[in-house]
């Protein structure tokens, strides 16, 4: 059902919109449309660059807006497609989910051609986006409800050749930690499809809530040239950490539910540490104040393992259930070398 007006494999830039028929009371007739941009510059390697997969997440958005104006065939060795705002609907009104149909993206994977919006945008990357596809890049960062120190991420894929060439190109972000992560809040994520394609993915956690520091969109955005240069796409030459005067990447990994802390019960959230900060195991991360009951002593949100506060909550106001505070265990790098799922 989705339409799309490209040529992706003709030379030069193109722009144009992803149309997807929705009726609504107001529109029988209607599309939603997606911008997208496509630029080949020559033969070489395809990168699919996505942002908004949660309407709320604008670092990526604003990165690809960018790249997507600013890039000219010349710079481009084979061909990048943009896709700024995938989730159109909900980053019209700043929602992690759409508005349309109520659904999540990113647990919408591999979508159904003729279901809801957001499960055809899924059908068509699946289908369509990731077999021309070489290179997957899909940024996020914690939106209104989190808060991350700015980092790449990427899962543990069991091939080893893949998983040697994602570490890379994670680290070529040039973030100050990396995070290695795995998916406690349901199936259907948008990295996995890609994954099981056998592309290289780079995803991100590029800070959070919706007042976004300068340093933020500098790190979104020259972490996507640089990725994208690092993985023969654009012309030039990437640049390192050491190159730049920086200590190495901090390695980490959440892979256990225990280091995705929920709150025990609603409150107000009073986060006791940085972030970014080493922790120690039982070290108090936070408190949960009693809104209702101000005289009870609040509850204390202790860190299960040694490790950093890589991500916290970042509304005050939470309710129980919520994750809270996301503890990262330092890892070897040379672990991801062995075969076999990674075991801190």
């Amino acid at each position: 059902m989705v339409i799309c007006p490209l040529d992706f494999d003709r030379s030069g830039k193109q722009q144009g919109f992803l149309r997807i028929p929705y009726s609504h009371n107001l529109g029988g007739w209607a599309n939603v449309m997606i911008p997208i941009t496509c630029i080949v510059g020559g033969p070489g390697p395809t990168a699919l660059v996505l942002g908004g997969n949660h309407g709320d997440e604008y670092q990526g958005q604003i990165a690809a807006m960018k790249l997507a104006r600013d890039l000219t065939p010349e710079q481009v060795a084979g061909r990048v497609v943009l896709i700024p705002s995938l989730n159109f609907p909900a980053a019209r009104v700043s929602t992690r989910l759409s508005p349309l149909d109520g659904m999540n993206l990113n647990r919408a994977f591999p979508g159904e051609p003729e279901g809801m919006v957001t499960s055809q945008i899924a059908h068509f990357l699946t289908t369509v986006l990731f077999p021309l596809s070489d290179i997957v890049i899909d940024i996020h960062s914690g939106g209104r409800s989190m808060e991350f120190f700015p980092c790449a991420h990427m899962h543990v894929v069991p091939d080893l050749d893949q998983r040697r060439a994602m570490t890379a190109a994670m680290l070529a972000w040039n973030t100050d930690f990396a995070f290695l992560y795995t998916d406690i809040a349901g199936t259907g994520l948008l990295p996995v499809e890609a994954e099981n394609q056998g592309k290289l993915v780079v995803t991100t956690e590029l800070g959070g809530g919706e007042a976004i520091p300068a340093h933020v969109h500098r790190v979104a955005q020259q972490g996507l040239r640089n990725v994208l240069i690092h993985t023969g796409v654009l012309a030039g030459k990437s640049q390192t950490r050491e190159q730049q005067g920086l200590p190495p990447t901090v390695l980490t990994a959440a892979l256990a539910a225990e280091n995705y802390l929920l709150a025990p019960e609603s409150g107000i959230f009073e986060v006791a540490v940085e972030l970014g900060e080493a922790v120690r195991r039982d070290q108090p991360v936070g408190y949960l104040h009693h809104l209702e009951r101000p005289d009870r002593s609040p509850e204390v949100v202790r860190s299960p393992v040694d490790g950093y506060l890589i991500c916290m909550r970042a509304p005050c106001l939470t309710c129980q259930g919520d994750c809270v505070a996301v503890i990262a265990q330092a890892v070897d790098p040379a672990r991801l070398e062995q075969p076999g799922p990674l075991r801190l």
